[in-house]
């Protein structure tokens, strides 16, 4: 029976490059989606075509009603859920002294209430020698200005990521975080001008921006093979931090 993943975010960017990715380790794939239905369907498409198991999941992450019917869903569908992969998140961009607090109320909803919501579902519900993984980022420590308030609630991912890693105690399931750096996603593009770009792909000493399988190729990793690493965030950046 093929292990089963659960994967947030999963119709487009990183999330999508990780569900087609865990597919082709073996994983039967839950991609959900938020509102884009027709890019969650292509995810599943590319999964399936290439003989994996995927269907595809509409859930609000921060309404808790939503993600245990995803959760339902998988375990149904596949008999359980082994890992959770949380790729889902939302980012706006300004000064403190700019930023518009709905904006601010927003990205804790999605990025905070969300994360707490996904791996509060997943605590309950993944099968022991499992594995949950959180999306944290690297401007958490480089600090860039603009990003306080997105870097706020990926502080609180760490943080929920850390102390969950150690309530599962006796379970065998790893709890870990990404946290990748500038890398070439609609999210991260959306907004910035050429010469930002290329100021940003210079910053790692491997002198370009990360792609969303660099990523990939790390959530594989801590969803497979990497069971000594538990309650850590890794830094998925080229080298800048």
């Amino acid at each position: 029976m093929a292990r089963v993943a659960i994967v947030t975010g999963g119709s487009r960017g990183i999330g999508r490059e990780s569900a087609e990715r865990l597919a082709s380790d073996g994983f039967a794939v839950v991609v959900v989606y938020g509102g884009n239905k027709d890019e969650a369907q292509a995810a599943v498409d590319a999964i399936t075509g290439r003989g994996g198991q995927a269907i595809a999941a509409q859930a609000d992450v921060a309404d808790e009603q939503a993600v245990a019917a995803v959760f339902d869903t998988a375990e149904k569908t596949f008999g359980g859920v082994d890992v959770v992969v949380h790729a889902a998140g939302i980012m706006y961009l300004a000064p403190v002294a700019e930023l518009d607090l709905d904006r601010l109320d927003r990205l804790h909803r999605t990025n905070i209430r969300g994360t707490f919501v996904v791996d509060q579902q997943a605590a309950r519900r993944v099968r022991d020698g499992g594995a949950i993984i959180n999306f944290s980022t690297s401007v958490l420590g480089l600090a860039l200005p603009g990003y306080a308030a997105y870097a706020a609630t990926k502080g609180a991912v760490e943080a929920v990521t850390l102390v969950l890693a150690r309530e599962l105690r006796g379970r065998d399931i790893t709890v870990n975080a990404v946290a990748p750096g500038p890398t070439a996603t609609a999210l991260f593009l959306d907004g910035k001008d050429e010469a930002t770009i290329a100021g940003m792909a210079a910053q790692p000493p491997l002198e370009r921006l990360g792609t969303p399988s660099d990523i990939a190729e790390v959530v594989s990793f801590l969803a497979g093979p990497a069971r000594w690493v538990n309650g850590q965030v890794l830094r998925a950046n080229g080298g800048i931090v």
